[in-house]
């Protein structure tokens, strides 16, 4: 469970730090996850409500979107959220489980996680759902490799479906050319974003593995901080 406890509630970079690629250039090695996926009832009940959340935190955004076309691909981005979200509790109840059951543990962090991430503005609440869904999007396909065969293809079909990043990317872009002053605001905004992130992130991992200590986990944190940084460089701003 992710405890926000003592978190700073001002917006602004958080106080943890997570590592950084020492370089863009150098690429930087896969680490496998298999080790610390948890037991499949919580990697779906929580997979499914993350997403869930995503989808609520467009709906809300869509209504401040500036123009129609910004309206329509938020329409866009959260039709494809709903789709995995869907697809998750097929998931569940493929394995006999109740959805609602899977998903009610982690309600309160994750709706604490949304409530902080959901931006001041539909800019702010696209780049969250940009950062939010890469990031844990890579988390849970990567923890889908401990899982046994029938179930990891199926989940990652589900996972990989109906990628949208180019859309926000164009959209945003457009946005920020216009507006060049949202560029900072935005790179501001993404780096609180992937400290809130990272947060879930690695409860995910340890969801049912006390050994997924801070040590071990620092080369998968490494790796998901480049990921997220080649997502910045794609938008022009500075992770």
């Amino acid at each position: 469970m992710v405890s926000w406890k003592g978190r700073r509630s001002q917006r602004g970079v958080p106080s943890i730090q997570w590592p950084r690629p020492a370089s863009r250039a150098v690429p930087v090695n896969r680490v496998e996850l298999g080790d610390f996926t948890p037991d499949l009832d919580v990697y779906l009940g929580q997979a499914a409500y993350l997403e869930l959340s995503l989808f609520e935190g467009l709906g809300r955004a869509a209504e401040s979107a500036p123009h129609v076309r910004a309206q329509r691909m938020t329409a866009r981005v959260a039709g494809s959220t709903l789709d995995r979200h869907r697809g998750l509790l097929a998931e569940i109840e493929r394995t006999g489980g109740d959805p609602t059951v899977s998903m009610e543990p982690h309600r309160h962090a994750v709706d604490e996680f949304r409530r902080r991430t959901e931006g001041a503005d539909w800019h702010e609440a696209i780049l969250a759902s940009y950062v939010a869904a890469g990031l844990l999007n890579d988390v849970f396909v990567r923890l889908a490799a401990g899982l046994t065969a029938d179930h990891r293809e199926r989940i990652v079909r589900v996972l990989e479906a109906g990628d949208d990043e180019a859309a926000i990317v164009a959209e945003l872009s457009t946005a920020i050319e216009d507006d060049p002053q949202l560029a900072s605001r935005l790179a501001l905004w993404g780096r609180r974003l992937v400290g809130d992130t990272l947060l879930v992130a690695r409860a995910a991992i340890s969801a049912s593995h006390e050994s997924a200590d801070d040590e071990r986990l620092e080369p998968v944190f490494t790796e998901l901080v480049a990921a997220h940084t080649r997502r910045m460089d794609a938008l022009g701003l500075t992770a």
